[in-house]
C-alpha cells in the first residue's frame, strides 16, 4: 500500500492534537504580569507537551521518509501511536490545572511510556515489512534512545510518589534527549546519496 494516505492522515492529527492543547489556554482576567502566576503551570505543562507533539512528529516525518509502502498492520499500529499521543492534551490539561500533583504527574508519564511504546512497535513493524538491511534498519540500528527512554519514563512514574518534580523533570530530560531531531536516518539518506 501506498503510505501517502498515512501519512497526511497523521499530520492532520498531529496538528489537531497541538491545536486541542492550545485551546486549553486560557488568558487570565488582570492587566498585570501577576495575574499570568495562576496560570504558569498550565503553560509549563503546554511546553512541555508541544515539544512532546513536535519530537514525535519530526521523528515520524524523517522515518518515513525512507519507508516505500505500508501494510495493514503498519496501519494499525501508527493508529495506536495516534492514539496514545492523543490522549496528551488530557494528562497536560489536568497535570497543569493541579500545580504538577503526584498523580496526575504520574499519568502523564504512563502516556508517554504509552507512546513510547507504541512508536517503537510502529518502528519494529515497519523494518519487518521492510527487512532488516534496510535503510530504516540500519539507520535505527539497536535503537538505544528509544528504549532509554521507556526506562526513564518509568523511572518518573515511580518516583512521582517521593516528589513529582522528580518525575516531571525525568520527561524533560527525555524531551532533552530527543529535542535534536534524530539524525540517524538523514546521515543514512546522505551516505547514500554520494
Amino acid at each position: 500500500m501506498n503510505k501517502g494516505r498515512l501519512e497526511a492522515f497523521s499530520d492532520g492529527v498531529f496538528a489537531i492534537i497541538i491545536t486541542i492543547m492550545v485551546l486549553e489556554l486560557h488568558a487570565p482576567e488582570g492587566k498585570s504580569f501577576h495575574d499570568l502566576l495562576p496560570v504558569l503551570p498550565k503553560f509549563v505543562s503546554y511546553i512541555l507537551s508541544f515539544v512532546y507533539v513536535a519530537i514525535y512528529w519530526n521523528n515520524h516525518h524523517h522515518m518515513f521518509q525512507v519507508v516505500k509502502h505500508v501494510s495493514g498492520k503498519i496501519l494499525w499500529t501508527n493508529a495506536l501511536l495516534l492514539f496514545c499521543l492523543s490522549l496528551v492534551p488530557f494528562v497536560t490539561a489536568w497535570m497543569g490545572e493541579n500545580h504538577f500533583s503526584a498523580s496526575p504527574v504520574a499519568l502523564y508519564g504512563v502516556v508517554l511510556i504509552m507512546a513510547g511504546i507504541a512508536y517503537y512497535i510502529l518502528v519494529r513493524s515497519l523494518i519487518h515489512v521492510h527487512g532488516k538491511d534496510s535503510l530504516l534498519a540500519t539507520s535505527i540500528g539497536s535503537d538505544f534512545k528509544g528504549k532509554i527512554s521507556i526506562v526513564i519514563y518509568g523511572l518518573g512514574i515511580l518516583l512521582c510518589y517521593l516528589n513529582p518534580f522528580i518525575g516531571f523533570g525525568l520527561y524533560c530530560v527525555v524531551a532533552l534527549i530527543w529535542f535534536v531531531p534524530d539524525q540517524r536516518i538523514e546521515k543514512r539518506i546522505k551516505s547514500e546519496a554520494e
